[in-house]
Formats: C-alpha cells, structure tokens, sequence
C-alpha cells in the first residue's frame, strides 16, 4: 500500500507506467528505473511512496481488481434481481470486460499470479478476489438451485473463468471475450439441465 501523502495523481500514472513496462518486458525486467522513467519521476518516488517494486505491483493489482469489480457491479446494477441467470452472466462478462483482456492488464494478471504465490500482501489479494467471484455467483446460483449444488457450480464457473482467461492470456491472440463467456454458459445450462433432470426423476 502507498504511504500516506501520495499525491493522488500520481497513482494512476504510475499504475499506467508499471502496467506498460511489464507489456514490454515483462515482470523480471521491469525495474523501478524503468518504470518510473516511462511515468515520467524519479525512482526515488517510487522507492518512498511504495517501498520498491513489489509494492508498486501491489498497488497496479488494487487499481486492476478495482475496475473489475466495478465492471462486474456495473452490469449487476443494470440486470433485475429476479433475473438469476442473467446475473450469473453478468458476472462472467464482467471478468472478460475489455478492460480486463488487453495486453497490458493480461500480462500484469500473470505477473501478479506468479508471485501471488510467494508474497502474502499479494496472496491476500488473489483470495479476496476469489472470494469475491464465488460469493456473487453463490448468490445468484442459490436462486436457482439448493445451496450445495450451488457451491459446487459456483467453483465450476469460477474454474472455468480462470482456465479461459489462462489460456487466452498466453495464446497469441489474446482473449476473445465472447467466447469465452459462451463456454461458461453453455457450462452453466448443462448444470441447470442436469439439476432439472435430478430434480423430476426425485418427484
């Protein structure tokens, strides 16, 4: 986390910046004298403000998964609450907003994955996420079906979300939204359908 007294407008520059120099070469070599060249201060700054590299990283992950919450919400404010399985929708599209699958988020996402796994401030951050995803499907899912197949289907699709988004991550042309979100929903009606069949062949 940035120290208190971080001028505002330096943050998001310095989120571009980070952002842009890990698109270019990648995470090992994007050094704080990089970065704080392309966003135009001194590497003194970034050292101060953030505590060096790592925490820079940190800080470009809160202002990533901020817009992703705020796409995901965007689209849950516009879709009825009677209206479950739009809901589950708009929650997928949210996390292949075209925000999130351009090169330089995608590529900032497997850096923070990467590491994620080694840094605990990072670590907390990919389990609130996670944590999230599975709670705002849990809800929707739980509309449609009891609690325990619910959770099982909400690991189902966030599963899904993160294989697709992988995979699209690291093919060279990148992540195609639309598809992505078809395969969850054809996931998702085939939960549905088969919940359906358990359902009539109880009654």
């Amino acid at each position: 986390m940035p120290k208190v007294g971080m001028p505002a407008i330096r943050r998001p520059q310095l989120v571009a910046a980070t952002m842009a120099v890990i698109d270019e070469v990648g995470l090992a070599g994007a050094s704080v004298s990089l970065i704080s060249r392309k966003a135009g201060v001194s590497a003194g700054i970034i050292n101060h403000y953030f505590g060096g590299k790592d925490g820079l990283l940190e800080e470009t992950m809160r202002s990533v998964l901020r817009e992703l919450s705020n796409g995901v919400q965007i689209r849950l404010n516009i879709t009825s609450r009677e209206d479950a399985y739009g809901r589950i929708l708009a929650i997928v599209e949210g996390n292949f907003d075209p925000n999130q699958v351009n090169s330089k988020v995608t590529k900032t996402w497997l850096a923070f994955w990467s590491h994620a796994m080694h840094q605990p401030a990072l670590f907390r951050l990919q389990r609130v996420n996670e944590k999230r995803l599975l709670s705002h499907l849990r809800i929707e899912l739980k509309k449609l079906m009891p609690t325990d197949r619910a959770d099982f289907v909400a690991q189902g699709i966030a599963a899904m979300i993160d294989g697709i988004w992988l995979r699209g991550a690291l093919a060279p042309e990148g992540i195609d939204p639309h598809a992505a979100v078809a395969t969850v929903e054809d996931y998702l009606k085939l939960q549905l359908k088969e919940f359906e069949s358990i359902s009539k062949g109880k009654n």
